[in-house]
């Protein structure tokens, strides 16, 4: 390994590692309002159905929108285990496993 390669790959670790920590750092020396709070809460929500409905709808190439069924037929005991288990790597597994299962067999 070069040094100029090393330093290249410092560079890119602190571009990356900085914009991730930084912020927790200097919120964690703040006292942030209770309604921001709140609306902080709902961001895990927001991502995890903007990635759902992403992979849910497809935009055909006559520009309608298509359910991609696959994705549809997986949600299914992905959502079931989700809300009997309330636990997330249950639900993640349950939604690689069925697929990966329904990749193989359709």
């Amino acid at each position: 390994m070069s040094a100029y390669f090393f330093w290249i790959l410092v560079g890119c670790a602190l571009v990356t590692f900085i914009p991730r920590i930084l912020p927790f750092i200097l919120v964690r020396q703040v006292e942030l309002p209770k309604p921001f709070l709140k609306w902080l809460t709902y961001i895990p929500v927001c991502i995890l159905t903007a990635l759902v409905m992403d992979e849910l709808l497809l935009e055909s190439e006559f520009g309608t929108i298509e359910i991609n069924v696959t994705a549809l037929l997986a949600s299914i005991p992905t959502i079931v285990v989700a809300f009997w288990t309330k636990s997330l790597s249950f639900t993640v597994i349950t939604g690689v496993v069925t697929m990966a299962l329904l990749r193989l067999f359709i």
